[in-house]
């Protein structure tokens, strides 16, 4: 089975009206081209790295306005719709960077909150501590959708194997990966990563990305790509322009690639190694 499939790049603005309007005509278009599931970026509802400005912003996912806005354009063109995630109030007050899969009655069919934070200091001096904002999930996601089971992933996610492993023993065919990849980590990690989790699984790796200079002063790298389950790119902007990016995906190429290389069955659990001390730490110890 073959399914035609979109991956949306944005730009997205700092507040969710012109989230919305940005985001709506992009959608459209690639609906235009028979594309049945949209995947949007990481942060597709604003994005503003000044917390203060941001936290007051921010809604239920049930009440957010580009939520609302998309659930009805999903509604209206009968398409499935990966918000690939919005920064959102939890119930208990506090944040999270969410992904929400939207149905093609506008209807919320899954969640998913992004694990792993990125907390890093990079060697430009460019750092970021996502933690600071935001309470990470717990838990691993697969949600029915037009491509068969879809695996739930955002952005730094990608950089941990194991997540994509645990999806794709799941029944996990395709796994999304919307993002918002800084700059520097985008021009000497992006490609390298998302083909190794497509190789190393098995699956079709989508990842739809926000790109260029935005409205708050980040940086974003754009080249949202798809990637098969043998590790070959089979679309792929190269630009961070908003722009849309349609493929389509031969289902087949799953159980192809996998029965190839089954390493999903031939992984073998193991012991050890025991840890090693830090660096000099032995030595340190002796004098």
């Amino acid at each position: 089975m073959t399914v035609r499939v979109a991956l949306i790049q944005t730009r997205t603005p700092a507040t969710h009206g012109a989230a919305l309007a940005h985001i709506t005509p992009l959608i459209r278009q690639a609906a235009g081209e028979g594309a049945r599931l949209m995947i949007t970026p990481e942060g597709t509802n604003l994005l503003q790295k000044d917390r203060a400005k941001l936290l007051p912003m921010l809604a239920s996912v049930e009440a957010d306005p580009v939520v609302l806005g998309l659930r009805a354009l999903a509604n209206e063109l009968g398409i499935e719709i990966l918000i690939g995630s919005v920064l959102v109030k939890r119930d208990d007050g506090q944040c999270a960077n969410r992904a929400v899969f939207i149905g093609t009655g506008g209807a919320i069919l899954a969640t998913y909150d992004k694990i792993h934070m990125f907390d890093v200091d990079l060697p430009n001096g460019e750092s970021a501590r996502e933690s600071r904002v935001y309470v990470p999930g717990d838990r691993a996601v697969v949600v029915e959708s037009a491509v068969g089971p879809l695996g739930l992933t955002i952005c730094y996610d990608m950089r941990f194997p194991a997540l994509y492993r645990a999806l794709a023993t799941a029944g996990a065919g395709v796994i999304a990966v919307p993002a918002a990849f800084t700059r520097p980590t985008g021009e000497a990690h992006w490609e390298i990563l998302l083909r190794a989790r497509a190789i190393e699984t098995g699956s079709f790796v989508l990842a739809a990305a926000q790109g260029g200079i935005h409205e708050d002063g980040r940086g974003t790298w754009g080249r949202s790509i798809a990637v098969a389950p043998w590790g070959q790119i089979i679309g792929q902007l190269d630009h961070d322009e908003p722009g849309v990016l349609v493929v389509n995906l031969d289902l087949a190429q799953v159980d192809i690639a996998r029965n190839a290389i089954p390493a999903l069955r031939n992984a073998r659990a193991f012991t050890g190694p025991a840890a090693m001390p830090a660096l000099g730490a032995e030595k340190a110890a002796a004098e």
